[in-house]
């Protein structure tokens, strides 16, 4: 590993500041990223030199923005080893991309009875959309447990797996745990019974390689602002014979191939479930994000990310009055935790006030806070930007927060 990360800092111009008369200490990387200035280079690019609607369109300014979109999923399908760009359908986030498959899957596959199974440890966004078909066809959704460590238990999702099952729904990497789930084995073990599995890989994609033909998943989404990209934009990958398979999430313009009142014939893919105007200018960017990502090397992000949050979970240790959630022995950079008589709230607003900016709350997991019985947790997260000289910053400020609470 060779990362120079005090170079790497000065492409992210939003980190040379001072908050509160503190200089800004960014630990909420798994709420959102931060975006290089080559991201942001390239948003004006489009917008000032060849901004037009993508597609159909005969002119220059509408033939380069094309090009450059669908460059940008070539990069994605190349990025995560997809058979074909026709299986990277942009969506507006992750979100999104699990409603997706939740209405086309729902829609084609999923009738009473139905069993679609989802980990207790999933953000609202992969359990919300599952519930919502149980109200509207009854389907069955079936919660598979973990422990208290974090860890879900393969032989549970062996006794899990029924006749009915039709689904299994799975985050690669929990953003209130850390836990890494071993998704390769999930799936395997799914897949012996026949159920398709999605995978949620917004917590995952930008802290490690991930090869979808080498995983076999048949579904997996990420938000490009996750991994260095703008807000607004989304990935959903399908294995093309499932896409083939699923009717439209949305109608109208794009997602067409004729339209007339005696009926409507459906693009091919993955324009068929990209309806309307797409978000060209974000999907352009995320694929500079990307490009970017590849430069500094996943590799050396993941050493690095993961040589961070050891010091951390090492340093916080020490501090008798916190207790962390969530120690499985495999964790992405996600540092979870509360201190004893003092509410998350409070923990990060003197945290602010130092320049520290952490999350608080129940990051939309609340079956894991009722899990652990807790109203949320303090959840610093770390990038490759980050330094550990503000991991002792954080903990210096824990410090002085549990003293002024106690």
């Amino acid at each position: 590993m060779n990362l120079d990360i005090n170079k790497i800092r000065e492409d992210f111009p939003i980190l040379n500041q001072q908050i509160n008369g503190h200089q800004l200490i960014y630990l909420d990387n798994a709420a959102t990223t931060q975006k290089p200035q080559s991201v942001i280079n390239k948003i004006t690019e489009v917008y000032t030199q060849y901004n037009a609607n993508v597609h159909r369109g005969v002119h220059y300014l509408s033939n380069k923005a094309t090009a450059a979109m669908e460059e940008a999923r070539k990069t994605i399908q190349q990025f995560i080893n997809a058979e074909s760009e026709t299986e990277i359908v942009f969506t507006c986030g992750a979100t999104e991309s699990m409603n997706l498959v939740a209405s086309s899957f729902g829609q084609k596959f999923l009738t009473e009875g139905s069993g679609v199974i989802v980990s207790e440890m999933e953000h609202h966004s992969n359990i919300v959309p599952w519930q919502l078909l149980e109200n509207q066809n009854k389907t069955k959704v079936v919660k598979w447990a973990f422990d208290d460590r974090g860890e879900l238990n393969l032989a549970e999702l062996e006794e899990l797996i029924a006749e009915n099952t039709k689904l299994l729904a799975i985050t690669y990497v929990s953003n209130t745990l850390g836990t890494i789930n071993p998704i390769e084995q999930i799936i395997e073990i799914a897949h012996s019974h026949n159920v398709p599995v999605l995978v949620d890989a917004s917590q995952a994609i930008q802290h490690f390689p991930i090869d979808v033909q080498q995983l076999d998943c048949d579904f997996l989404s990420f938000s490009g602002h996750k991994i260095y990209g703008p807000t607004g934009i989304g990935v959903l990958y399908g294995k093309k014979q499932w896409l083939d398979e699923l009717p439209p999430y949305q109608g109208g313009g794009e997602m067409i191939e004729t339209v007339s009142f005696n009926g409507t014939t459906f693009n091919q893919l993955p324009y068929k479930f990209e309806a309307g105007t797409p978000n060209y200018v974000g999907i352009i960017a995320l694929g500079e994000a990307i490009r970017y990502v590849q430069n500094v090397g996943l590799q050396n992000i993941a050493q690095y990310e993961n040589t961070l949050l050891q010091y951390a979970t090492d340093k916080i240790k020490s501090i008798s009055e916190l207790r962390q959630i969530g120690t499985a022995e495999r964790r992405a950079s996600v540092l979870s935790f509360v201190v004893d008589g003092a509410h998350p709230f409070d923990i990060g607003t003197i945290l602010d006030k130092m320049g520290i900016a952490v999350r608080t709350g129940t990051h939309c997991t609340e079956p894991i806070m009722q899990h652990f019985g807790i109203p949320g947790t303090i959840r610093a997260s770390f990038a490759f930007y980050n330094k550990m000289e503000e991991i002792d910053a954080l903990y210096d400020g824990l410090i002085r927060a549990v003293r002024m609470l106690k």
